[in-house]
Parts: C-alpha cells; sequence; structure tokens
C-alpha cells in the first residue's frame, strides 16, 4: 500500500469517528436528556450524535440513533414521553453515531401494516436512509459487513426526496448529494417547522467532509443552502423555523447563515490558493481559517482544522 493510500485510509477512519470524544463517555453516568422543539419534535441530547424525535397518535418516529450502547438509555427517556410503539427510524447518513442503535431500537418497534395504523406487526420498526446509506452500511455477497444486517434500511430511495406522512404531519426526507458523505439526507417536519439536519449542520467542529465516503466541501454549503432556502425566521431572525444539528445546540435560521457564510469564506481562500497552484502545505501555512479556529478549530482529536483544511483543499483541487 502506498503513503498516499495509508494516509487516506487514516484519514476516512477519522472521519467516520469524529465523534470519538463520546466514545470515552459511554458509560453508566452519562444521561440523555429531552429537549421540547416545537409542535411534536422533540430533540435528544447526550447519547452521542442528536436524535430527533416525533410523538403522535400514530407512534414513535426517531431520525438518527445515536451509539448503540446508549439505545438503552435512549429508549428509557423515549418511554417518559410516549409509550406508542417505535414505527419508523430515519438515518440522516451512515456514521456509527447515527445508525449504531439502529438494532436494539428497531427491534423494539413495529411496523405499521395493511395502510391500519392500529395494527402491526412483529417485524421491528421501519429503517429508512438513501440507498447510499445501505451501501456503505452492507457488503457484496461473500464479503464482511461493516454492520450488522439488523442494522441496515428496510427501505431506500434515490431520488431527490422521498415523502412520509405520519403523526398527521408530512415529512420530506431530502438527499444532499456528495456533502458530508454521498448518502446525507435532511429532514423536514412540515407542520412542526422542525428540520433535523445530521452532520450536515454541526455547531461544534468546522464540517466534517469524509471524502472517503464522497464527501465535498461545495456539497456541504450547498446543504447549509438548502436548509436556509426551508427555513423561516420569525420576528428579528429568531425562532421560526428551528434547525436541530447533527451535533451541538438547538439552532434557527440565523445561526445556520453564520455558519453557511463561515464555510463559504473559507472555501472562497482555499479554492484562491488552489487557482495559485500552492500546494497543500502551502496552503495550510498561510492559515486560512485563522479568524474561525476560536470557535470551530481543533489541534487534537478526531477532526481538526487541518483535517479540514486537507479536506476543503482536495475537494477543490480536483476541479482545478
Amino acid at each position: 500500500m502506498s503513503v498516499t493510500s495509508v494516509r487516506w485510509t487514516a484519514f476516512a477512519l477519522a472521519a467516520m469517528s469524529w465523534m470519538a470524544t463520546f466514545q470515552n463517555q459511554r458509560s453508566a453516568n452519562v444521561e440523555v436528556h429531552l429537549l421540547p422543539v416545537q409542535g411534536s419534535v422533540y430533540m435528544l441530547v447526550g447519547a452521542g450524535g442528536n436524535i430527533t424525535l416525533q410523538v403522535g397518535n400514530e407512534g414513535v418516529l426517531l431520525v438518527d440513533t445515536s451509539y448503540e450502547e446508549m439505545s438503552d438509555k435512549v429508549v428509557a427517556v423515549i418511554r417518559t414521553l410516549s409509550d406508542k410503539p417505535i414505527r419508523y427510524i430515519l438515518n440522516t447518513n451512515a456514521d456509527p453515531d447515527h445508525v449504531g442503535g439502529n438494532a436494539p431500537i428497531a427491534k423494539l418497534g413495529m411496523q405499521i401494516a395493511g395502510g391500519n395504523m392500529g395494527v402491526g406487526v412483529n417485524t421491528g420498526a421501519a429503517i429508512l436512509a438513501h440507498e447510499n446509506v445501505l451501501n456503505r452500511m452492507s457488503a457484496p455477497t461473500g464479503q464482511q459487513a461493516p454492520t450488522v444486517s439488523a442494522a441496515w434500511p428496510t427501505d431506500t430511495y434515490f431520488t431527490k426526496k422521498k415523502e412520509l406522512f405520519f403523526n398527521g404531519e408530512p415529512i420530506e426526507i431530502i438527499n444532499q448529494p456528495s456533502a458530508h458523505t454521498d448518502g446525507d439526507s435532511l429532514v423536514f417536519f412540515r407542520h412542526s417547522d422542525v428540520i433535523s439536519a445530521g452532520d450536515l449542520f454541526v455547531t461544534t467542529t468546522y464540517p466534517v467532509v469524509d471524502l472517503q465516503r464522497g464527501g465535498n466541501i461545495q456539497g456541504v454549503i450547498d446543504a447549509l443552502n438548502r436548509i436556509l432556502d426551508i427555513a423561516i425566521p420569525k420576528e428579528k431572525q429568531e425562532g421560526g423555523t428551528y434547525v436541530i444539528p447533527g451535533h451541538g445546540r438547538l439552532c434557527d435560521e440565523a445561526d445556520v447563515l453564520e455558519y453557511r457564510d463561515m464555510v463559504t469564506i473559507i472555501r472562497d481562500r482555499v479554492q484562491d490558493l488552489v487557482k495559485k497552484g500552492m500546494t497543500l502545505d502551502q496552503v495550510k501555512a498561510t492559515r486560512p481559517t485563522l479568524d474561525y479556529d476560536g470557535r470551530y478549530g481543533a489541534k487534537t482529536g478526531s477532526w481538526t482544522t487541518d483535517m479540514f483544511i486537507e479536506a476543503a483543499y482536495r475537494s477543490l483541487a480536483k476541479k482545478s
């Protein structure tokens, strides 16, 4: 294996486990908290990746399931809010901190059968995602899959959007190609006016661009612009449409706008340096993220500032 291949294998592994700091917290003293957002939508925090929860007379719907080890605590918190069956799990990407709890949580659920919301079959909750999520979680016949089959999506889509009507609410599952990965989805709860963004938007780090799994910095910007197209602020840019990030605090449109502007400015800086023929090391030496490092940067951990700059550089260098 070449040095470049080794380097990019390490890079891919780092990107897939970019929230590895949570792995040290998966113990008995970790607490999962429930935060009401608006309408019928809630936010579960503390288990790793944020989980979005919609509840109603027809049952429970989850967007992402966090780590497998946190499943019991996640379910316990859900049961403080609703004793209805878990009907749907929607996955925004294939990262372990978003799909890890699929198998144990889906096993406790019940699919809707025959179009009758009062009748279920004991096959577990339905798991929905973009088809590339299934591709990443499974493997060709005869090869070892990275995840157990019980965690795989039971239903996939390959179009720009999949629609679902549940608990009296229209739900749009919107594909954002080549962004964090090649299988990302936004989930928009239209009546509640809440967007679950997955790792297309986070408040804790620079965006994680997983090049090995089809990610691209321009795709991240496109996803952020899509969120801004959907979101409508209330008064003085506060409230209105709420956005649940993959990691971090609950946000509204103004927060996404600032994050989008930050990513766009850095993209433009790196793009200009690429056009000037600079190498990756030369680009890093200019410190194109300097004025944002105090808020989003990191020198250590699973997703550093250098990793982000390298991902941006390689995304843009492909086009030059």
